[in-house]
C-alpha cells in the first residue's frame, strides 16, 4: 500500500468514527429536545437557547465531516496521484535535507559545548590550584613579617641575624610553594645611614646593576642620597645577592614598598625582570610595623610606625611550569598567565604566543592585591577535529531520505503502472470475454449449420433403409450412413476441443450402470475386432459398484477414445480393459506385464501396467471413500506401440506420432487430448507405458459419487432363468478364463474353470453337480480334432448332456469334424446381452431380448403410437426427417414452420401430447416461443384455479403443460442450460438417435 493510499485509508477510518459520533450526538440531541418539550418548566427560555446552541454545534460538525469526506475522496483519486505526488516528493526531500542539516548542527554544537566545558574545567582547575598555592605562600610571608617584627625589632639585641634568617627560610620553603626567595629590608633614614653602614659593614647600594646581563654585586653603585633607604639586611640563600640593595632605588620596588606601608597589606609589583636571573617575576611586599596599629590607622600613622619591609619573590614562569607538571593533561592545552591591570596592554607573565585554535577560556586570578588584576587564558593545542559522528549521522539521514523518496517514487510509479496494466488487462479481459462469447456463438452456429444438413442426410438415409433395396443399394446406403456418422463424430470432437480450450466443458451428475456402458462400447468395437481376429475383453472387479453417479457420456467418450486407438493400431493379439477400485488395485488380477511373459490374455507380451500409473496419488490421498468411488481403468493392447521420440507429445492436441500414421490409420490427433482433459475434470489422472513393437497400456483414474442405494458387492440383477445354473469354462489361459467367468457370473450362474478337455470330461462324468453349460475356447477345440470329436460324442451320449458352446474371436457358423456337427459358436467379445441371447436360443426360448443395451423399435412404437406430436422447424428437410422418424414409430405428426404458428397451435385447449421445437428459427426462436407458451399455460391455469374460466371449456384439464423438447443441431452445454431456463422439458440433438429419443420421451409417456 502506498503512502497516499495509507493517508486516504486513515481519513476514511477517521470519517467513519466522526460519522458515528455525529449519529450518537444527534440521537442525544433529539432525546434532549423531546424531554425539554415534554417538561414545560418555567425556565423555558434557557432551554430554548441551549437547544439552539446544540443545533448550531451539530450543523458545524456535520459540515466539517462532509469536508473531511470530500478530502479523503480527493486524496484517493487519480487526480491527486497525478498532480500532487511529485510535490509531496519534493517536500519530503527538502524536509529530509533540512533535518539532516539540523542534526549536523545540533551534534556539532553539542560537541563544541562539550569541548568548551572540558576546556573550562581544565582551565579553572589550573587557576584554582595556582591561586590556592599563592594564597598559602602569601599567608606564610605575612606570618614571617610578624615574626621579624617580634624577634628582630621587639628584642634588643635582635634575636635574628642573617644566618638564622637564611636557615629558617630555607627550612620553611615548602610552606611557600610559589616563592623563589624571601628578603627583609629595614627602613633607614638618611641621618642614620652612616651609622647603619658602619654597623652592617657594607654600603647601601643602588638596586639597578650597571650591566644587567652580568650581575656582579661589587660593581653596584652606592645608593644616592635620599630622605630614607630600605636596604636588605636578611635574605634567603636563593636571593642572598640582594643584601645591601636599596629597595627604594628600584622603580617597581619603590612603588611597591610605599604602597605596602600605606595600606598595611601585601601588595604586588607589576611583572618585572628579576635581578641576576633575568626571569620574569613579581614581588610581594608586606610592611613591618613597630607596634600594632588599629585597622583604621591613617597612612601617616602607618608610615610613622614602619620599621621595615618583608618581600617574597615569585618566579612566575618556573612556578607555573612546576604546577602544570603535576597535571596529566598538561600536553592537552596551552596556559598563559597575564597581568591585566592595564587592560589595554596586558603583560604576559607565563606562556608563549600560539596561533588561534578556535576556542579560548579565561579564568580570573586573585593574588590578594586588589590593585593588580591577573587572569589565566587557556586554549587547546589542536583545533577541533571533524565531527565524524555528526557528519555520518546527518549524511545517513539524508541518504535515508533519498532512499525513502526513491521508494515512494518507485511505489507511486509501480502503482500507476499496475493501475494502467489493470485497466489494460480489464480491456483485454473484456475483449477476451467478448471473443469467447463470439467463439461460443460461432461454435453454436457452426454446429447447427453443419449438423442441420447432416441431420437431413442421415435422416433420409435412415428412411431410405426402410424401403425395399437390393443388396448393392443397401451397401451404398450403409456406407453413406457410416461416412455421415464419422463426419458427425469429427464435428463433435472438434467442438469438444473448442469447449475444453474455452473452459465451457462441464460434467453431468446422473446415475448410470458402469457395466452396461462397457457392454455398449464392446458392441461398438466388436465388428472391427472380429474382422481383425484380435481378442477384445473387459474385466470389472466385483467390488466395483454396479451403479455410480457421474457423467456416463464423457466416461464412455474416454473409454471409446482409448479402445478406438487400440483397435486402430493393433493387428494381432488382444485389447484388454480392466476396472478396479483404486484401493484394491494391488489385489486385482495378477497379470505379469513383462514383455517376455506369456501369461496374458492372448499370450503375447504387453507393456508394463504398473509403469503406466507411476506418480498417481495413492488411495489414501483421494476423495473420501464413504462419499465417492475412485476407479482405476487400464486399457492394454499388443499393437505397434508408440515411438520413444513421440511419447512426450502424445497428449498434445492435433499432434500425431508421425505423418505415416495419418496415412495408414487416419484420425485428427485430438482424442487423447480430450480424454486427458475429461479425466482431469473427473478429478483423476492419466498415464501410459508403451514399448515399440510390443504394445501400449493406458491407465487413468476417475472419481464418481457413491449413490445411496447400492447392491451388495456390486452384483447385478441376475437373469432369473439362468440363476443357479452350473457352467464350466475350458481355457488354458488363466486371465482369459477369468474374463469368461466374470461375464457368465453376471447372469447368476456358478462357474468352474478347467484347462483341458480331459479335465472337463472328468468333471462332467465324476462330478456330483449337474453342469448345464460348457464353454470351450476355440484354441482348445481346434488343437486336437480327434480329442474334440471324442469329447463331443461322449457329452452327447450322456444322460443329461449340457449345452456346448465354442468361444471364438472371428465370425463364422457351425463347423463339421469327421461328419459330426460342431457345437454352437459364441463370438467374442463377451457381454451379458449376447450371452443371454445365445443361451436362450440354445435352450429353445424365443423371448425377445434387447441387444447390447439398444432400445428396440418396438419399445419406441409402444410409447409413440397414437401420440399427437407437433414438430416445429423452419427447415423443410429437417421437418420431413423429424416427421418421418416419429411417424415410423406410429406417432401422429403435425408440422409448423415457425414459432408463432406453434404458439397458436399450442394455445389451450389443444390435443397435442408433445412438441419437438427447433431452437434457431427466424422471426421467433424456440426459446422465445417456449416462454410465450409457458406464460399462456400459466395464465390459463391460474384463471381456472380462480374460477374465471370454466374447466369444461378446457377439456377438464386444470393444469396445462405440454412437454416441449428442444430439437437442435447445437451441442453446446450452455445451449442445453438455456433450454431448461426457457421452460423446455428436455433436449434432443439432431440427427435423432433411438436411445436418446427413448430416454427423453419415456419421461412423459411411461
Amino acid at each position: 500500500m502506498s503512502f497516499i493510499h495509507l493517508i486516504g485509508f486513515g481519513l476514511k477510518v477517521g470519517h467513519l468514527v466522526l460519522m458515528l459520533c455525529y449519529s450518537f450526538l444527534t440521537v442525544i440531541s433529539l432525546n434532549s429536545l423531546f424531554i425539554n418539550d415534554s417538561q414545560m418548566k418555567p425556565n423555558n427560555n434557557n432551554n430554548t437557547k441551549s437547544n439552539k446552541l446544540w443545533i448550531k454545534f451539530l450543523e458545524i460538525f456535520s459540515r466539517n465531516t462532509s469536508k473531511i469526506h470530500h478530502y479523503y475522496q480527493y486524496i484517493g483519486s487519480d487526480k491527486f496521484r497525478k498532480t500532487w505526488w511529485k510535490k509531496l516528493l519534493i517536500l519530503w526531500i527538502a524536509f529530509g535535507t533540512l533535518l539532516s542539516l539540523w542534526v549536523f548542527w545540533y551534534m556539532r554544537s553539542q560537541a563544541l559545548e562539550t569541548r568548551k566545558d572540558n576546556l573550562t574545567n581544565m582551565c579553572d582547575e589550573r587557576a584554582r590550584m595556582l591561586q590556592d598555592q599563592f594564597n598559602v605562600s602569601l599567608n606564610h610571608v605575612q606570618a614571617m613579617s610578624i615574626l621579624i617584627s617580634t624577634f628582630h625589632h621587639g628584642k634588643s639585641p635582635s634575636a635574628i641575624d642573617q644566618e638564622t634568617f637564611a636557615k629558617y627560610t630555607e627550612r620553611t620553603a615548602f610552606e611557600r610553594p610559589l616563592t623563589s626567595g624571601v628578603a627583609y629590608a629595614v627602613r633607614v633614614l638618611d641621618s642614620e645611614r652612616e651609622q647603619f653602614e658602619k654597623q652592617q659593614g657594607w654600603t647601601i647600594k643602588k638596586m639597578t646593576p650597571v650591566n644587567k646581563d652580568k650581575y656582579n654585586p661589587e660593581e653596584l653603585e652606592p645608593s644616592p642620597i635620599q630622605p630614607e633607604y630600605a636596604p636588605v639586611i636578611f635574605a634567603q640563600e636563593t636571593v642572598a645577592h640582594v643584601i645591601s640593595l636599596d629597595m627604594l632605588t628600584g622603580m617597581e620596588d619603590c612603588e611597591n614598598v610605599l604602597r605596602a606601608r600605606e595600606l598595611g597589606k601585601g601588595v604586588l609589583t607589576a611583572p618585572l625582570e628579576l635581578i641576576k636571573s633575568n626571569r620574569l617575576g613579581v614581588i610581594l611586599t608586606f610592611a613591618v610595623y613597630k607596634r600594632d596599629l588599629p585597622s583604621n590607622a591613617t597612612p601617616e600613622e602607618r608610615i610613622e610606625a614602619t620599621d621595615g619591609y618583608l618581600g617574597g619573590v615569585f618566579d612566575i614562569e618556573s612556578l607555573v611550569e612546576k604546577l602544570l607538571q603535576q597535571l596529566a593533561s598538561k600536553q592537552t592545552i596551552y596556559v598563559n598567565v597575564y597581568d591585566t591591570t592595564n587592560i589595554s596592554n596586558p603583560i604576559s607573565m607565563y606562556g608563549v604566543d600560539v596561533t588561534d585554535t578556535g576556542l579560548q577560556h579565561v579564568s580570573p586570578l586573585n593574588f590578594g592585591d586588589p590593585s593588580r588584576k591577573h587572569e589565566m587564558r587557556c586554549r587547546f593545542k589542536q583545533k577541533q577535529r571533524w565531527q565524524t559522528l555528526a557528519i555520518s549521522t546527518s549524511f545517513g539521514i539524508f541518504v535515508i531520505t533519498l532512499l525513502v523518496g526513491h521508494i515512494f517514487h518507485a511505489t507511486i510509479n509501480r502503482i500507476a503502472k499496475v493501475e494502467d496494466d489493470y485497466h489494460k488487462m480489464s480491456k483485454l479481459k473484456k475483449r477476451a470475454e467478448d471473443a469467447d462469447v463470439a467463439k461460443s456463438e460461432f461454435l453454436a452456429t457452426v454446429s447447427h449449420e453443419i449438423r442441420t444438413p447432416m441431420n437431413g442426410v442421415l435422416g433420409m438415409l435412415d428412411m431410405l433403409m426402410d424401403t425395399v433395396l437390393d443388396v448393392t443399394q443397401q451397401d451404398y446406403v450403409r456406407t453413406a450412413q457410416a461416412s455421415g456418422k464419422a463426419l458427425v463424430s469429427l464435428i463433435n470432437a472438434v467442438l469438444d476441443q473448442a469447449k475444453i480450450e474455452s473452459g465451457k466443458l462441464e460434467l453431468e451428475a446422473v446415475r448410470f450402470d458402469l457395466r452396461e456402458i462397457f457392454d455398449d462400447v464392446l458392441s461398438l468395437f466388436s465388428g472391427k475386432s472380429q474382422e481383425k481376429g484380435i481378442e477384445l475383453a473387459v474385466y470389472i472387479s466385483a467390488k466395483v459398484p454396479e451403479t455410480l453417479t457421474g457423467d456416463p457420456g464423457r466416461f464412455r467418450q474416454i473409454i471409446t477414445n482409448l479402445m478406438g486407438n487400440s483397435i486402430k493400431f493393433t493387428e494381432k493379439g488382444h485389447i484388454f480393459v480392466t476396472v478396479h477400485l483404486l484401493e484394491e488395485a494391488a489385489e486385482s488380477i495378477d497379470v505379469e506385464t513383462e514383455p517376455s511373459s506369456k501369461d496374458t490374455l492372448s499370450g503375447l507380451p504387453v507393456a508394463d501396467r504398473n509403469r503406466s500409473c507411476e506418480g498417481f496419488r495413492p488411495a489414501n490421498q483421494v476423495e473420501d471413500p464413504s462419499e465417492s468411488v475412485t476407479l482405476i481403468i487400464s486399457v492394454e493392447d499388443t499393437g505397434a506401440g508408440i515411438p520413444l521420440e513421440a511419447q512426450h507429445r502424445i497428449f498434445t492436441p492435433f499432434m500425431q506420432v508421425g505423418p505415416s500414421i495419418y496415412r495408414m490409420h487416419g484420425g485428427t490427433g485430438i482424442g487423447l487430448s480430450i480424454s486427458k482433459c475429461l479425466v482431469n475434470l473427473m478429478n483423476g489422472e492419466i498415464g501410459f507405458d508403451s514399448v515399440p513393437h510390443i504394445g501400449s497400456t493406458f491407465t487413468f483414474t476417475a472419481v464418481f459419487s457413491n449413490p445411496n442405494e447400492q447392491q451388495v458387492n456390486g452384483q447385478p440383477k441376475s437373469k432369473l432363468e439362468f440363476c443357479g445354473m452350473q457352467a464350466v469354462v475350458v481355457d488354458p489361459r488363466p486371465v482369459r478364463a477369468e474374463v469368461s467367468r466374470y461375464h457368465i457370473q453376471r447372469l447368476g450362474m456358478h462357474v468352474e474353470t478347467v484347462s483341458s478337455l480331459t479335465s472337463a470330461l472328468s468333471m462332467l462324468t465324476n462330478g456330483s453337480q449337474t453342469v448345464h453349460v460348457v464353454l470351450i475356447e476355440e484354441e482348445v477345440w481346434d488343437r486336437d480334432s480327434s480329442n474334440s470329436s471324442l469329447f463331443f460324442y461322449k457329452l452327447r451320449n450322456s444322460d443329461n448332456p449340457p449345452k456346448l458352446f465354442i468361444l471364438t474371436n472371428s465370425i463364422g457358423g457351425s463347423r463339421q469334424y469327421n461328419g459330426i456337427c460342431s457345437p454352437a459358436v459364441i463370438t467374442k467379445p463377451l457381454r451379458v446381452s449376447m450371452l443371454a441371447a445365445s443361451l436362450q436360443r440354445a435352450m429353445g426360448s424365443n423371448r425377445s431380448n434387447d441387444r447390447n443395451g439398444e432400445i428396440p423399435k418396438l419399445s419406441l412404437s409402444k410409447l409413440l403410437i397414437g401420440r399427437k406430436i407437433l414438430v416445429v422447424d423452419d427447415n423443410n428437410v429437417n421437418l420431413r426427417v423429424a416427421a418421418g422418424a416419429l411417424k415410423k414409430y406410429g406417432a401422429e405428426v403435425v408440422c409448423a414452420e415457425n414459432g408463432r404458428k406453434a404458439i397458436s397451435l399450442l394455445k389451450p385447449p389443444h390435443s397435442f401430447d408433445a412438441c419437438f421445437m427447433d431452437i434457431q428459427m427466424p422471426e421467433m426462436d424456440g426459446f422465445e416461443a417456449t416462454r410465450t407458451i409457458r406464460d399462456n399455460e400459466q395464465d390459463i391455469n391460474t384463471r381456472i384455479q380462480h374460477g374465471s374460466l370454466s374447466l369444461q371449456d378446457y377439456a377438464n384439464v386444470s393444469n396445462w403443460h405440454v412437454p416441449i423438447l428442444a430439437m437442435t443441431a447445437d451441442v453446446i452445454q450452455a445451449t442445453h442450460e438455456q433450454c431448461l431456463k426457457s421452460g423446455m422439458d428436455g433436449y434432443v440433438s439432431k440427427p435423432f438417435e433411438a436411445n436418446q429419443l427413448y430416454q427423453e420421451v419415456s419421461r412423459f409417456f411411461l
